[in-house]
């Protein structure tokens, strides 16, 4: 098998890497939700010890790619996506954190769920979030520039979530309705989850710098 052969499969590997770690996060994630409905304390445990298997994973990736850095001669593209995969794969890691901390918090809070009349936008933002990673992570393994800016675009719609959440916490203060433990803990598990989409902007970034060479409108190569 050619140098260069040997290198492409090596290239494979590295997606499937990512991918591996992009879907680690997203059946965890899963699990968040489907816990937090049912509020299973053993599950959301269970989820604040993903913590060393995400850092072995990430590590795991970082290696790879330093290997691959300093064991062969990429080209520009095939520079672009080792680059791009250290990048990518701490924001994957961190994402992965914020769903041991939202699990974290609402243990905390116990049966309670957050506070109202945020409920209903809270888990819209959940869902958002999640599928805003999800699909960040596959247009990075695909090479997919328009999908990864249609994530990027989408972060509008988690900051509008946001600001909707921030402002019902605002009026149930006025209106003495909520306890201060109550809007702080709803604040937290939005900003989180705001935080989770950051990340998946910035994979859908590092996925378009992929391709094009481009980084927030900065040609590096």
């Amino acid at each position: 098998m050619s140098p260069r052969a040997i290198f492409e499969r090596e290239l494979e590997v590295l997606k499937g890497q990512v991918t591996e770690m992009g879907e680690r996060v997203n059946v965890s994630y899963g699990r968040l939700l489907l816990a937090i409905r049912e509020y299973d304390t053993e599950s959301l445990r269970a989820l604040l010890d993903n913590d060393r298997q995400m850092t072995d994973m990430q590590r795991s990736i970082e290696a790879k790619c330093l290997t691959l850095l300093t064991k062969q001669q990429p080209v520009a593209k095939d520079l672009r996506l080792v680059t791009a995969a250290l990048k990518v794969v701490t924001d994957i890691e961190r994402a992965g954190d914020h769903v041991g901390d939202i699990a974290e918090l609402y243990l905390r809070m116990g049966e309670k769920p957050c506070a109202e009349p945020s409920a209903g936008i809270l888990s819209r933002m959940m869902e958002t979030a999640r599928g805003m990673l999800l699909r960040s992570v596959e247009a990075f393994v695909e090479g997919d520039q328009k999908l990864a800016e249609e994530v990027v675009a989408e972060d509008d719609q988690v900051d509008d979530q946001f600001n909707q959440i921030k402002e019902a916490m605002m009026q149930a203060i006025r209106g003495q309705s909520l306890n201060a433990d109550q809007v702080v803990d709803t604040l937290m598990v939005a900003k989180y989850l705001e935080k989770i989409g950051d990340h998946a902007v910035n994979i859908g970034e590092w996925a378009v710098f992929q391709v094009t060479g481009d980084i927030q409108g900065v040609k590096l190569y």
